[in-house]
């Protein structure tokens, strides 16, 4: 039986969430803020984290950031705002899922479903796995990238992007077979979620990110990692 963590303050709610997903079959484990949220997740490693955004003493962006270095967790954050901004600023901390409210329950729980099939069919990586490029590296299981000798900063996403991008390299790989790759075949989203990671990616393992190296737009297709060696 999967554990749903979760994190909500609007109690009403909660609990008729957490009712219909008890219905389905799930245990399910509350928490009414962000602290206590991050606390349960560490404890009781649960299989999936519903993630309010609004919350009080440690807002969703804040626990999902810290839950990001520390777990693979899969995320879904919920808020009652519109903005496309908090969406990509989510999804870019490493969330699985976005969902506005007020929401469909049954749309709501087949994209539950549906993270948890990819969970369960992509199990965390063991033993040590790593990719090179050029003077770029990718080490999967510790989930590190240097250039050169330099360890890189990625959120989540960037990560999964570069190694996706590293394995197919010299292949013109279409924004939605990244969509699909990286994101999901359920994600909402658009190809315009790839360009602005493409575009963060850039900034951080190109030296020139106005004449990138690595990362090669294919107009009109999408994007091609190129590993040959830098010139001099």
């Amino acid at each position: 039986m999967p554990t749903i963590l979760l994190v909500e303050d609007e109690l009403t709610f909660a609990e008729t969430l957490r009712y219909n997903l008890e219905r389905e079959g799930y245990s399910v484990i509350h928490a009414p803020d962000g602290v206590e949220g991050l606390e349960l997740a560490r404890r009781q490693q649960p299989d999936l984290i519903v993630l309010d955004i609004m919350l009080p003493r440690l807002d969703g962006f804040s626990v999902c950031r810290i839950l990001r270095q520390e777990s693979d967790i899969p995320v879904i954050m919920l808020t009652a705002r519109q903005d496309e901004v908090d969406r990509i600023a989510g999804l870019e901390l490493g969330a699985d899922d976005y969902i506005t409210k007020p929401f469909s329950l049954g749309e709501f729980l087949a994209r539950l479903r549906a993270i948890l099939r990819r969970s369960e069919a992509h199990p965390r990586t063991i033993g040590r796995e790593v990719l090179s490029a050029g003077a770029i590296k990718v080490d999967i299981s510790s989930r590190r990238a240097w250039r050169d000798t330099n360890e890189l900063s990625l959120a989540q996403k960037e990560f999964d992007l570069l190694t996706c991008l590293i394995r197919n390299r010299g292949i013109a790989l279409t924004r939605d077979l990244l969509l699909e790759r990286v994101w999901g075949a359920e994600f909402a989203g658009d190809s315009r979620t790839v360009d602005v990671h493409i575009r963060w990616l850039r900034e951080k393992i190109e030296r020139d990110p106005a004449r990138p190296r690595y990362i090669q737009t294919v107009r009109g297709v999408g994007y091609r990692f190129d590993s040959a060696d830098e010139p001099g």
